[in-house]
């Protein structure tokens, strides 16, 4: 059994060339989705396209959110009505409950609370029980979901946000989520055997700060969230290719 994972997306919130950062994460034959922007079907069938590697909703058993920022969760709307009303059944949702506690009434609520299931009926209360199952992460112990099993710390960003350790069939994948420069995450985030680290303006991590780590850390570092203007070519650290299967 392998983990491997393929990048939905590598931009940021205002890319114009790529699509939002998110992650395709495969063991077993499970897809974990980390962080879910939108359009997140689109952005699947596509991956699928350039990976050879079919993606869609039914091939979703869950989402591991790490913030509420629109850019990474955006999608989970139209995510959790497509598995409501086409695949019948509830989308797993793991996340910290510093994350969750703002994500019905503050995010989703407005377009989702009230459902009109029968023509000619009046719009049924809903609420996220009805389209969720939410299993929380612990910053004390790792959560079991399937093949994957997930640990997770919060980083130093705007809304609370975490960032992930997610290890199966004997291999780690970090995941830094968005973050300012943080020597004691990366440290955490070491312990992968391939570490997936943002980089970008303002309150996130200057790819200066990156480059001048330890070559060994570097060496298995690949960059994501990076700006339009980023210079890939010359980056001492790979970044990600949207749509590109990698094996950790």
């Amino acid at each position: 059994m392998s983990l491997s994972f393929i990048p939905l997306g590598v931009g940021d919130a205002f890319s114009a060339l790529h699509y939002s950062s998110c992650l395709a994460v495969e063991a077993e034959g499970q897809v974990l989705l980390i962080d879910c922007p939108h359009p997140i079907r689109k952005m699947m069938r596509e991956a699928s396209e350039s990976s050879g590697v079919h993606l869609d909703v039914e091939r979703v058993s869950a989402v591991a959110l790490t913030h509420l920022h629109a850019d990474h969760a955006s999608g989970l709307e139209s995510l959790a009505y497509f598995s409501f009303f086409v695949l019948q059944r509830k989308m797993e949702l793991l996340a910290h409950p510093s994350v969750t506690r703002r994500l019905w009434e503050g995010h989703l609520a407005a377009g989702m609370e009230c459902l009109i299931e029968q023509h000619g009926a009046g719009p049924n209360d809903k609420h996220f029980e009805d389209y969720f199952t939410h299993t929380p992460l612990h910053l004390e112990r790792a959560v079991k979901h399937g093949p994957f099993e997930i640990e997770c710390r919060f980083t130093y960003h705007h809304v609370p946000t975490t960032a992930f350790r997610i290890r199966a069939g004997g291999r780690c994948l970090g995941y830094s989520a968005d973050t300012a420069f943080d020597e004691g995450l990366i440290s955490w985030l070491s312990e992968a055997d391939l570490v997936i680290h943002e980089t970008n303006y303002g309150v996130h991590t200057p790819y200066e700060k990156l480059a001048a780590l330890p070559e060994a850390t570097r060496a298995k570092m690949r960059l994501i969230h990076y700006p339009d203007l980023f210079d890939a070519s010359g980056s001492v650290i790979e970044p990600l290719a949207q749509g590109r299967r990698y094996t950790v």
